[in-house]
């Protein structure tokens, strides 16, 4: 029955209709379109309010596998309890390699294309990890709890990209990670909202304590959002006279001098750039490289009688297969070295060494390694004399290539072929 009616009221709505004045019927939609507007407006501000509490609405900036960490803690973070730390979880990342953007992928994240992104209104809060490009203030602005970073050091002690190479190249004995809010035009100078210590094991190399630090930063970035306006609230700038600051690590620190480095910092220097990058030296005008590194050792003396030690002086020993290397305070050892091919140190004593050592005619010199300064210095003052074009690298071996720097100095730029 009241279907019936609604029909006879629709198909008489024209009759109703002139039953009112113009200016009622004006009103009348006036006042509906009012209502759909204010309807329209809350629903905006409800979608766009900025949240007191967990869960947060968060976009996540990263690449690397330190990364993957924080994003991995935060996914799993996701949910409809009383412990669910994030609301919703999108991603920005830059190419299509990275391992941030394949997480995001195979857990059917949103990802968004560096640098077209768009945030206003959309979320709480950013977290930045191993993300490797400022971020415009305009962008940074749109989140209202800002952007936050995982930094693997204690800042302000290793700004910049490399810390825990930095933090086991100098022997640093604690470190830690940062959480920080992020400002524009400057890596890692913000506040400092969370920071836990870590003690560095002995012996660790970059790898193993970038991923413990990547696991430590995740629990804290977790932690941190728990209580996000309370650390905000409480947040400390950091002091700008203990700043140091940790570079991108350059090849050209794998150039050993073995006149200026103890045991100590070779050791520390393999464990600091050894998986990326293999410690060089040169070896009768070729470069060479020095893998499988076997720490600090002794050499007879008894054994060693025969000739002086000076650093770069090599001595194989036999019965470990070692092949040992005079430095400024003691021998440091190597498995394995790379010439032409690779060759374990019983094959390069065999066919370079021995051979060398046999020849009364050749220099002591040329039983040796020499340092890449000290290559440097020997040839700077032919170059000079000659003013002669550098003579492409060999199919023997790759020659040392120089170039004068602007201070007038002759300076090392590259050793070009296989190295």
């Amino acid at each position: 029955m009241w279907n019936q009616i609604g029909v006879k009221v629709i198909h008489n709505a024209p009759n109703f209709i002139r039953g009112f004045c113009q200016r009622c019927v004006k009103e009348t939609f006036a006042s509906s379109q009012r209502y759909q507007r204010k309807t329209s407006l809350m629903s905006s501000t409800i979608h766009t309010r900025c949240a007191s509490t967990p869960p947060w609405r968060v976009l996540f900036f990263g690449s690397d596998d330190f990364a993957v960490e924080s994003l991995k803690r935060l996914h799993d973070s996701r949910g409809e309890g009383a412990e669910s730390v994030v609301d919703t979880l999108e991603v920005v990342t830059l190419s299509s390699n990275v391992p941030v953007r394949k997480f995001a992928e195979k857990h059917e994240l949103r990802v968004h294309e560096w640098p077209e992104v768009q945030s206003s209104g959309q979320f709480d809060v950013g977290v930045v990890v191993s993300f490797g490009c400022l971020l415009q203030e305009s962008l940074i602005n749109t989140f209202p709890y800002g952007i936050l970073n995982v930094h693997p050091s204690l800042l302000p002690r290793w700004r910049g990209p490399a810390p825990v190479f930095h933090t086991i190249l100098h022997g640093d004995k604690l470190t830690g990670v940062t959480i920080m809010q992020i400002r524009p035009r400057r890596f890692d100078v913000g506040p400092i909202l969370s920071q836990k210590l870590y003690e560095v094991p002995e012996n660790s190399t970059a790898n193993e304590l970038g991923g413990s630090l990547a696991a430590l930063g995740a629990e804290l970035l977790i932690d941190t959002l728990r209580n996000l306006p309370e650390r905000i609230a409480n947040r400390t700038e950091q002091a700008r006279e203990r700043a140091t600051f940790a570079p991108k690590i350059n090849s050209v620190l794998s150039w050993l001098v073995w006149e200026e480095q103890t045991c100590d910092e070779i050791d520390r220097l393999y464990r600091a750039i050894g998986s990326r990058v293999h410690l060089r030296t040169i070896w009768m005008g070729c470069a060479i490289k020095l893998l499988d590194f076997v720490g600090k050792c002794s050499v007879p003396l008894t054994e060693n009688s025969n000739f002086t030690a000076i650093p770069g002086s090599i001595h194989y020993q036999k019965e470990s297969n070692i092949l040992s290397v005079c430095c400024k305070d003691g021998w440091v050892g190597f498995k394995t070295v790379m010439l032409k091919k690779r060759l374990s140190a019983a094959d390069f004593f065999n066919g370079y060494l021995h051979q060398s050592v046999l020849k009364k005619s050749q220099s002591q010199n040329s039983c040796r390694f020499q340092s890449y300064r000290e290559k440097t210095r020997q040839n700077s003052t032919s170059l000079l004399r000659n003013k002669t074009k550098l003579r492409k690298p060999s199919e023997d071996c790759t020659k040392l290539l120089l170039c004068a720097g602007s201070t007038g100095m002759i300076h090392p730029v590259a050793c070009s072929r296989k190295i």
